[in-house]
């Protein structure tokens, strides 16, 4: 074996913008292309964002306005303008900001002077302009690369800071903002910030209540158990209600303003709270699954430079809440067992209709125990046979480990479809689970159900989700079905299970629909794959008459060499959204209820339309 050289030309430093473009996942987890929520572009437009929300909160500009137009975002504050001499250095100089001073950053999300740097390496084009003192400053880049650097001169603009920004295409492929989900975004920033408005685009989102009306406008009134119970202190925000219809529990949880997706300290600190104060109240040891079943709740607290876990910020590792105060769990138990007793006494009518849904709970957990205890066994040897759950290797053999922001699992339907996947899948971060035909229609069944029925039962275990979103294995959940009509069938009949059973999944943006191409078309030189009739087209005019024309009946009929392209780096998904003029019962009593008129008519309307799409 020939040796290797080691010398000094084997050493390489990177420079600041190298480093990130080089390694991106290192400061704003994946790429993606603005099918997910946590995709890159997004953390992108988060990190000019908590700038200007850091203004705000320092007491200087109430409104934000945010532009974006095709893939080019504006982000205006009308704060203290970042100081002329180091408009340059704190866009474009790792650790390089004003946050470093506590004084005037207190309890700010962005404490590693990383942020809008990593914005302006990762943007083909970006901008800063700042002014304050009847003066402005602009500064561009390209790649990171300064290509503009400006003169002070006098202005009579607003003051604040003004950032333009172009993601960059050659590191993020084919992507594009999707409205709901910066709407998604800026609304939860409304909320932490009651008083503040956004414009985006025209649209101004603003909140009075904070978090009373982020639970109250993610749910209907009649889905409410009981009015949300909304207690604030120093630091800390808690709202907490019931549903009446949801099986699992839902949690919303911040921390200086950024929402921690995968909880934290700050969670279950808040989780075994919620636990202990409510035993005491009824003097009652009841189960904490009882307890907490159907609870939909959101809690923020505020940290003294507070350690995350990724740079992503989505998950709280800070065990103490820093300026001499008590550690994060004992500081949120005190909150939670003053406050919300106090309320409880006060609210007799609410603290019945808690009690009410416990004793509930209890007996439809007593009365599915054995059921349960079956279904797990079951669960448990059919992954040991391993004939649903072709595992990733990140997952392997520990169905407890943390969930990965790259993983994802595929449910297909049939031996050749999730053969192909199987074959062609990156085996460090995708599984697949097989379904063995089309599953149950679960629109008015009960929990029962799920343990009960057999692909139901093993796919609740894939995902280890019976008792908390937390311990979802998959940030990534793909339905892979045919894309003719009975394929359509499936992806509805498993949309409504998740929807009747853990519509969280769908609600923090787990779900997707992937996308598969319906043609192939070719010649000798080139092989162009086709997702729609109008691509097939172009593809054509592209390649001449001469050209092949395969069209794909199935999942199965593709090889697994081809189908490697279409789940790898130029993977399409389609997010599975909800409407949020329907409440979930409504959406399922619709499509999934007896037939009524209204929905025969719709039938009768889209069916053609989405035929046409799969259709010769």
């Amino acid at each position: 074996m020939a040796e290797t050289k080691y010398t000094e030309d084997n050493i390489r430093s990177l420079d600041w913008k190298e480093h990130i473009r080089m390694r991106p996942g290192m400061y704003i987890g994946k790429l993606g292309d603005g099918s997910s929520p946590d995709d890159g572009i997004y953390i992108l437009l988060k990190e000019v964002l908590d700038n200007c929300i850091d203004e705000f909160v320092m007491g200087a500009g109430k409104t934000i306005e945010i532009r974006i137009k095709d893939k080019e975002v504006k982000v205006r504050d009308f704060g203290r303008g970042i100081p002329l001499g180091k408009v340059v250095d704190v866009v474009s100089k790792m650790n390089t900001g004003g946050k470093y001073d506590s004084r005037a950053f207190k309890k700010s999300v962005g404490l590693n002077g990383v942020g809008t740097k990593a914005v302006n390496a990762l943007s083909s084009f970006f901008k800063v302009e700042s002014v304050r003192d009847n003066q402005i400053k602009n500064a561009e880049f390209s790649q990171g690369e300064l290509t503009v650097d400006s003169e002070i001169e006098e202005s009579t603009k607003r003051k604040g800071t003004k950032v333009t920004f172009i993601p960059d295409e050659v590191i993020f492929k084919n992507y594009k903002y999707r409205t709901e989900y910066i709407a998604k975004m800026l609304k939860n920033y409304v909320y932490l910030n009651p008083r503040l408005t956004i414009d985006f685009n025209g649209e101004k989102y603003f909140s009075e209540n904070g978090l009373k009306d982020l639970l109250e406008d993610n749910m209907s009134q009649e889905d409410m158990l009981y009015p949300v119970i909304h207690l604030k202190g120093e630091d800390i925000e808690v709202a907490i209600t019931h549903s009446k219809t949801q099986y699992s529990e839902e949690y919303h949880s911040f921390v200086n303003g950024q929402n921690t997706t995968q909880g934290g300290t700050h969670q279950a600190a808040f989780r075994e709270s919620l636990v202990k104060t409510i035993r005491e109240f009824f003097g009652k040891n009841y189960e904490a699954s009882d307890i907490r079943k159907s609870i939909v709740s959101a809690i923020s607290i505020k940290v003294m430079e507070p350690v995350f876990e990724s740079q992503t910020k989505t998950k709280l590792g800070s065990t103490d809440m820093g300026g001499g105060l008590p550690t994060v769990r004992t500081f949120i138990n005190d909150f939670i067992k003053t406050q919300l007793d106090n309320f409880l006494h006060k609210n007799a009518n609410v603290a019945e209709a808690m009690q009410r849904k416990i004793m509930q709970a209890e007996r439809e957990r007593k009365e599915l125990s054995g059921i349960r205890k079956l279904a797990k066994d079951r669960a448990k040897k059919a992954s040991l046979h391993n004939k649903k759950l072709r595992d990733c290797r990140i997952h392997l053999g520990d169905t407890k480990k943390e969930r990965n922001l790259e993983s994802t699992l595929f449910i297909t339907e049939g031996d050749s479809a999730s053969g192909s996947i199987t074959k062609s899948r990156d085996v460090n971060t995708q599984a697949v689970f097989s379904l063995k035909g089309k599953p149950l229609n679960s629109y008015g069944l009960s929990k029962k159900i799920v343990y009960e029925n057999e692909e139901f039962n093993l796919l609740q275990a894939a995902l280890n989700i019976e008792e908390s979103m937390e311990d979802l294995r998959y940030n990534n959940i793909v339905i892979a079905t045919d894309a003719d009509v009975d394929g359509m069938h499936i992806r509805l009949l498993l949309i409504t299970f998740f929807l009747q059973f853990f519509p969280e999944l769908i609600k923090e943006g787990h779900l997707y629909i992937l996308q598969t191409p319906l043609f192939r078309v070719r010649n000798k030189k080139k092989t162009i794959y086709c997702y729609s009739e109008d691509e097939r087209r172009k593809a054509m005019e592209e390649l001449k008459p001469k050209a092949e024309i395969t069209r794909f009946k199935g999942l199965g009929e593709i090889s697994p060499d081809e189908f490697v392209h279409f789940i790898g780096a130029d993977i399409r998904l389609d997010p599975v959204m909800l409407d949020k003029s329907m409440s979930i019962e409504e959406l399922l009593s619709f499509y999934m209820g007896k037939n009524t008129p209204d929905r025969q008519k719709f039938i009768i309307e889209n069916l053609k339309v989405e035929l046409d799409k799969v259709e010769d």
